[in-house]
């Protein structure tokens, strides 16, 4: 399948970026600084955009079978920046002909207890508070599109850690999912695999979703 990859030089999207590639699929990484991203594949293409300006990458994606975004504010140090790329691919993906859209969303949102969300834990850290807001945001808006494209919103646990790749996980909906002894947690690797299935099993479209062990 021709998948468009937005994010790939980032941690979590480059573990996404070599989990397609080693599935077989063709994929095109949007990236800014193509000095970033040094995989070499015969099956990557590489173009340079950003996915705040739809026509620097919109003819790359024109019918993909679908597009991953793994995106951060982190690096500008704008929040806003998040959701205001999930509006940019809703708008523009439906007539450029793609179907299927996956984003790495965050934890924060999570419910830890029926109205209580992880990010209200009084520990949970100040510093990440401004992107897991923006992803809370950034859920809203999928949840609101009237797109015609069937998105799935993927959350990790709570602790997402470099790790083995097991190819076991467990999915879960809106609440946080723990362990035995309590924990929510996933490696970055199990993570990309959880993503890659939910593309090439076609499921949870229009939903948010998490992943555990």
């Amino acid at each position: 399948m021709k998948l468009v990859l937005f994010g790939a030089t980032g941690h979590i999207g480059h573990a996404i970026l070599e989990e397609a590639l080693a599935r077989g699929h063709d994929v095109t990484a949007v990236v800014r600084d193509a000095g970033r991203l040094a995989t070499r594949n015969a099956k990557l293409h590489v173009v340079v955009g950003d996915v705040a300006q739809p026509g620097s990458w919109r003819a790359a994606a024109q019918g993909a079978g679908a597009v991953i975004a793994s995106l951060s504010a982190r690096r500008d140090g704008n929040p806003d920046n998040v959701p205001n790329a999930a509006k940019a691919l809703l708008d523009t993906l439906p007539a450029i002909g793609v179907k299927r859209l996956l984003w790495v969303g965050g934890a924060g949102s999570l419910e830890t207890a029926p109205g209580v969300k992880v990010i209200d834990d009084p520990n949970f850290p100040a510093a990440w508070k401004p992107e897991a807001e923006a992803q809370a945001r950034t859920l809203d808006i999928f949840r609101a599109s009237k797109a015609d494209i069937d998105w799935t919103y993927i959350s990790p646990a709570a602790l997402i850690e470099d790790g083995a790749r097991t190819g076991s996980y467990r999915l879960g909906g809106d609440k946080l999912l723990t362990d035995a002894n309590g924990v929510s947690r996933i490696t970055v690797p199990d993570y990309a695999v959880a993503l890659l299935d939910r593309l090439d099993e076609h499921d949870a479209p229009r939903q948010r979703i998490t992943v555990a062990y």
